[in-house]
């Protein structure tokens, strides 16, 4: 199974939100760069990133801080946040990102969610944020009309290779991950699930790989201490693309 420690970034910080909540904010460095190479030779391969301005209002506004990361910190990194366009998609891969994630415009625009994955195949990938079993938009500040599985089915049959699946309620909490969600989304769907949300302990690391997930996201138990990342590294046999 494949690891991804996460860095979000407002305003150049890295920083972590609870629920997704812009108001629970807080700032673990300002250094995010820092932060990426601290992921690195901590044995990662993979980064994922989030540019949560971006995220809310659309845009690239971290765009140099992210250009910054990828160059230095030696990382696959993949990043989600704002992209709604080909510009951005391609302004993003162009900066040497290896994947993007489309979030609210492949919510509200599936014809151009076919168009993008028809070119760029597998370096697109969708997230899929859920709170109360509907799928969220715009930064997690919106709720669409979609069910998280009529979505994924969807998403499946256009040809999505990477559903990245995120439990808001469990977000930034450090209270364990929806278990039984990933369960049943990789038992029901043939495309790669990476786990989000809520991804606490070891165990909980462990419970994942068992299930036979593609990857799992890192982010708030990294910056607290529940999870060292060698360890977990180490305990999932993490393999570059």
């Amino acid at each position: 199974m494949k690891l991804f420690p996460a860095i979000d970034i407002i305003e150049g910080c890295a920083v972590r939100l609870v629920k997704g909540d812009y108001a629970q904010k807080t700032v673990y460095s300002k250094q995010p760069v820092a932060v990426a190479k601290g992921f690195a030779k901590a044995g990662a391969t993979y980064l994922h990133l989030v540019d949560l301005e971006g995220a809310k209002d659309g845009g690239t506004p971290n765009l140099e801080v992210i250009r910054k990361i990828v160059k230095e910190s030696g990382l696959l990194v993949e990043v989600g946040g704002g992209i709604r366009s080909e510009g951005t998609i391609q302004t993003y891969l162009e900066a040497g990102v290896f994947r993007v994630i489309l979030g609210t415009a492949a919510v509200g625009n599936p014809d151009f969610l076919k168009d993008m994955v028809v070119k760029y195949g597998e370096r697109i990938a969708v997230g899929v944020d859920i709170k109360d079993g509907m799928v969220a938009v715009k930064g997690w500040t919106e709720l669409s009309q979609e069910s998280c599985f009529d979505f994924c089915e969807k998403l499946e049959k256009i040809g999505v290779k990477t559903i990245i699946c995120t439990d808001i309620s469990k977000d930034g909490l450090l209270a364990g991950t929806n278990l039984a969600l990933y369960r049943d989304l990789s038992e029901k769907f043939r495309v790669d699930i990476v786990a989000s949300g809520g991804v606490t302990t070891l165990a909980d690391v462990e419970q994942l790989q068992k299930m036979g997930l593609y990857g799992a996201i890192l982010g708030k138990a990294l910056y607290t201490g529940n999870i060292d990342l060698k360890k977990a590294i180490d305990m999932t046999k993490e393999e570059r693309l």
